[in-house]
């Protein structure tokens, strides 16, 4: 199960993990606030493949929120994200309204353990490894679990959302 430290038990995501019963790993680490993109940051700072490491953003389509989680290499394609989930358009979503739905700050939202579900899609390169890493819950922490884990505890849509 779960590597438990006092620094990351107890976020909404690992507990929502820990009763789905979903393997994970947790990965703290010293975050910068001066860092411009949290997702590389994590990256280096773990010491992971940057394609490895999943950033969360939230869409606002046809006004309701939904999630794209695309590597942090890269950028989520709002028309291909639209078309996942069976709209023609979407637009980024105001971070503080991801804020109010989620829970989380950003720069430590989890696709996982949101205040209310919301519609998701994980971009179909996550099923390419054998582990992915997503924020755990609050900057400077992440969590490495399974992509097909990711998806089911989710309960996402797989597509090519990143560009």
């Amino acid at each position: 199960m779960a590597k438990k430290t006092k620094q990351s038990a107890g976020t909404p995501a690992t507990v929502a993990l820990i009763r789905a019963g979903v393997e994970f790993t947790v990965h703290p680490y010293e975050h910068d606030p001066r860092a411009e993109s949290y997702g590389l940051e994590a990256a280096e700072a773990l010491g992971l493949a940057p394609e490895q490491v999943f950033k969360t953003l939230f869409a606002s389509l046809d006004g309701r929120l939904v999630v794209g989680v695309v590597p942090v290499t890269g950028h989520l394609d709002l028309k291909a994200l639209a078309r996942a989930l069976g709209a023609s358009k979407a637009v980024m979503a105001d971070p503080s309204a991801a804020e109010r739905a989620t829970g989380y700050v950003v720069g430590g939202i989890s696709p996982v353990g949101q205040k209310r579900a919301h519609p998701t899609v994980v971009d179909e390169s996550a099923l390419t490894h054998d582990r992915v890493y997503v924020s755990g819950g609050r900057r400077g922490l992440d969590l490495g679990l399974s992509p097909a884990d990711l998806v089911r505890v989710t309960d996402a849509v797989t597509a090519r959302i990143g560009r």
